[in-house]
């Protein structure tokens, strides 16, 4: 037996996320079996588990896009038992039976090797939002974005994405801004990195097509009328990284900055990128990332308090990342 979230929607309790005990024939299909050391919630998970947003496609549901722990049977010719692995996206939490439990069931080939560099529960201290912003900073130096360039921007700056955003770029040599909605928050994102904080609200109302040109790039984990404004506000040949939908979904913006400025809008994917791209992330991340900033950004908790702290997350009152002890 082990332990799992689990997520059903039934005609009698509705949409409802239960801790539950499972056993392996509740597992899925998979050439890797891996025992769970941790897992983490991320906007995703809280999306799921509260059942706010559309996210999972299919019941019953484990969810936890992340996982690290360690592969307990496998017939994949890149795993071996005892091999410590790392696993972001691909769907899983979604269609297919995620981390938030004590075992997974997965394909080898959605698996990464946990970096010598870190712990597993550091692995999940960075977990998907950490690894999107490093795709972030990567998208950033592939346009040309140096750090010689001008102040960068970072939207939601003290959400998961927008925490490791800021360390990964001040580590690297860049003038970061950090905006909040959370003023209480700003000596937290300036022992971070942060040189500046602004507050969100001058990003978040409908703007203008073109506003005074400012940043030489963004990490955008917000969408909506703060992307759009971010664009507008963007120097010439500068470059937005696009990577969340905190406000929504939809970008209210104009070809302005795009055609005038040449602003690149560089989109974000980290559920379904290519195994090279994750591997290139997480080496740098084992380099550009000052892991001792991770014991600011994170708060640890177990599999039973998982539930709870989704509905923490989706009122915007948790900061940085957290952290699920899924064997207590």
């Amino acid at each position: 037996m082990y332990k799992a979230i689990v997520i059903n929607k039934t005609e009698a309790e509705g949409y409802n996320a239960h801790l539950m005990d499972l056993d392996d024939g509740d597992l899925p299909e998979g050439d890797v079996t891996v025992k769970v050391a941790y897992s983490t919630l991320n906007y995703k998970d809280g999306l799921a588990i509260t059942g706010k947003g559309p996210v999972v496609r299919k019941f019953p549901m484990v969810p936890g896009i992340d996982l690290a722990g360690t592969v307990m049977s496998s017939t994949h010719a890149d795993f071996k038992v005892g091999d410590a692995v790392v696993l972001n996206g691909w769907g899983v939490g979604e269609g297919h039976p995620g981390g938030l439990a004590q075992k997974a069931r997965l394909k080898g080939d959605w698996l990464v090797p946990l970096p010598a560099a870190f712990k597993p529960e550091q692995a999940m201290a960075i977990g998907t939002a950490g690894y999107t912003a490093m795709l972030c900073v990567m998208a950033l130096e592939r346009h040309g974005v140096t750090p010689d360039k001008g102040e960068i921007l970072v939207t939601g700056a003290a959400g998961g994405v927008g925490s490791v955003a800021v360390a990964i770029l001040a580590k690297l040599g860049y003038t970061v801004v950090a905006s909040t909605g959370r003023p209480s928050e700003g000596d937290y994102l300036k022992t971070l990195g942060a040189t500046e904080i602004v507050d969100r609200a001058q990003f978040s109302e409908p703007g203008r097509p073109l506003g005074k040109e400012r940043w030489a790039g963004a990490v955008d984990t917000v969408g909506s009328h703060t992307l759009a404004n971010v664009c507008a506000t963007t120097k010439y040949r500068g470059v937005v990284t696009c990577c969340g939908l905190a406000q929504g979904m939809d970008f209210p913006s104009t070809v302005a900055p795009f055609i005038l400025r040449g602003v690149t809008l560089a989109g974000i994917d980290s559920v379904m990128a290519p195994k090279a791209e994750r591997l290139e992330a997480w080496s740098r991340l084992a380099t550009d990332l000052d892991v001792s900033k991770l014991e600011l950004i994170t708060r640890e908790i177990g599999l039973s308090e998982a539930i709870d702290a989704a509905g923490e997350l989706m009122a915007g009152t948790i900061r940085g990342r957290v952290v699920v002890d899924v064997n207590r």
